[in-house]
């Protein structure tokens, strides 16, 4: 069997699938992002009302831009998740 045999070359698919990719490390990031303001948030640092206000407008937005971003390529949030296989599901 041929490499081209086992993988689906269809271009439409593999920008598709590249995509997802890329928008499963950014969405990864994100919440590595809102996980680390929220500790920020909670924990003992003297973050001004207007730094509280900042970081949870700017992980507002972002998280509707990975909304859009999904929409637009016709993908869910769930198509983002991918499967570790034994270590499980990566979000």
């Amino acid at each position: 069997m041929t490499l081209s045999e086992r993988l689906d070359t269809d271009p439409e698919n593999l920008e598709r699938d590249l995509v997802a990719l890329v928008l499963t490390i950014v969405e990864l990031l994100r919440q590595l992002m809102e996980r680390q303001a929220i500790r920020r948030v909670d924990g003992d640092e003297e973050l001004s009302e207007e730094r509280i206000e900042r970081i949870g407008l700017t992980l507002l937005r972002l998280d509707e831009r990975m909304t859009e971003l999904c929409d637009h390529f016709a993908l869910e949030r769930e198509d983002l998740n991918i499967d570790l296989g034994p270590l499980g599901r990566l979000l």
